[in-house]
């Protein structure tokens, strides 16, 4: 990856780069060593299969990885946002995929709503065994007939006692199939989001059901399902949180969601970059390598550009974003900058690999139809537009 060296430019004074550190140049090689021995060889596989092994999640977290961004306290490694962002582009960067990221992951989904209320219970029934690798967990927010207006959602869940009873269904939910519990976002108060609260439910309650396995255009390792729950009983301490106070915990976890996912949209573009230049140069026609034609540099220095203006962009953000500044407007601009410099490069890639950019056997091939998810997981890019113009004033 052809970029100024950390922390220096040209004319200037050193400065200092939080992504540069000896514990994330180190976290990142340890990453990188994990994904070249432990998941490239396999990868291919689980594509095909549709699902990644739960044993790669207890080889993550024996290596420390599954905990990176989480407290010793809570079971997990130390760092923050910045160290997932090192985690997310290193093993990308070294073959991964969105859809290994999407399944391995998936904890960031499932697990911070409970570390953030301090839960000591929801902490060690549910938080410890998932750093672990033990289990497995998803988050059940979008449903059949609704996906960003969360504020109205219908899953119902009505107090019985020390119990609550919940009915209704959610759809496309990332490692539901594998999942042991899913986080489950519901509605006991009045409509709106005033009426919202978090319960963990456990995969094997009655009348919980995965009811329906979703086959995909991208992100094939990553499993999905649709949920269905049927006068299921939940007990009230596991809910997270106080009663109806479930709208807050899930939108302050959003912007952890997208930032995350402007990294793996810029590192999956620079991965596809570097393929390509790779290709470029060995592939020959007419006597010469491809990379000799003039059209053809000029698209690789133009899938530079915008991937480093994304990186640059997305990094900034996350490190006022861990700093404690109030950046939902930019983190939504971030995720959209980000995801459209992603779709430009993919698509560039496979264009440039030819014939091969098209078979199912070439990696370009994958990140092409893995990128399409990242402008609708965690807030279309319309929804992040609008959203950022909000908190903008343009209105």
């Amino acid at each position: 990856m052809a970029v100024l060296a950390p922390g220096r430019y040209p004319g200037g004074p050193a400065v200092t780069d939080p992504f540069d550190t000896p514990e994330r140049r180190d976290l990142g090689a340890l990453v990188r060593d994990f994904t070249t021995r432990g998941i490239v060889p396999h990868l291919d596989t689980w594509e095909r299969e549709n699902m990644i092994p739960r044993s790669i999640h207890k080889a993550a977290a024996a290596a420390g990885l599954l905990g990176v961004g989480y407290p010793e306290a809570v079971g997990g490694s130390g760092g923050d946002a910045l160290d997932t962002i090192v985690l997310t582009e290193a093993m990308i960067l070294a073959g991964g995929s969105g859809g290994l990221m999407a399944g391995l992951f998936n904890h960031n989904l499932a697990v911070p709503h409970m570390v953030a209320s301090g839960d000591r219970r929801l902490i060690a029934t549910y938080v410890r065994p998932t750093l672990a690798g033990e289990k497995i967990g998803s988050l059940g927010v979008t449903e059949p007939d609704g996906g960003s207006d969360v504020a109205n959602l219908r899953t119902r869940a009505v107090r019985d006692g020390d119990h609550y009873v919940v009915n209704g269904a959610k759809t496309f939910i990332t490692s539901a199939v594998r999942g042991d519990y899913v986080t489950t976002a519901v509605r006991t108060g009045a409509p709106g989001y005033q009426g919202i609260s978090l319960l963990v439910i456990e995969n094997t309650s009655p009348g919980f059901t995965v009811s329906r396995r979703l086959d995909k255009m991208g992100w094939h390792c990553s499993d999905t399902a649709e949920l269905s729950f049927v006068d299921v009983r939940v007990p009230v301490e596991n809910r997270i949180g106080g009663e109806n106070e479930g709208f807050a915990h899930i939108m302050g976890q959003f912007q952890n969601e997208r930032i995350w996912l402007a990294a793996v949209a810029y590192a999956t573009a620079q991965r596809c970059l570097d393929l390509t230049v790779e290709w470029t140069k060995m592939r020959n026609t007419f006597g010469k390598p491809l990379s000799s034609r003039q059209i053809v540099r000029h698209q690789l220095v133009e899938m530079t550009q915008r991937i480093e203006l994304a990186r640059t962009y997305t990094r900034s953000i996350a490190a006022q974003m861990v700093a404690g500044h109030d950046v939902v407007a930019q983190v939504c601009m971030a995720k959209n900058a980000a995801v459209a410099a992603c779709d430009f490069v993919v698509d560039r890639a496979v264009q440039l690999h030819g014939g091969l950019g098209y078979l199912r056997d070439s990696e370009v091939e994958r990140h092409y139809r893995d990128a399409k998810i990242l402008g609708i997981g965690g807030g279309a890019t319309e929804v992040m537009t609008d959203l950022a113009a909000k908190r903008l004033g343009y209105q």
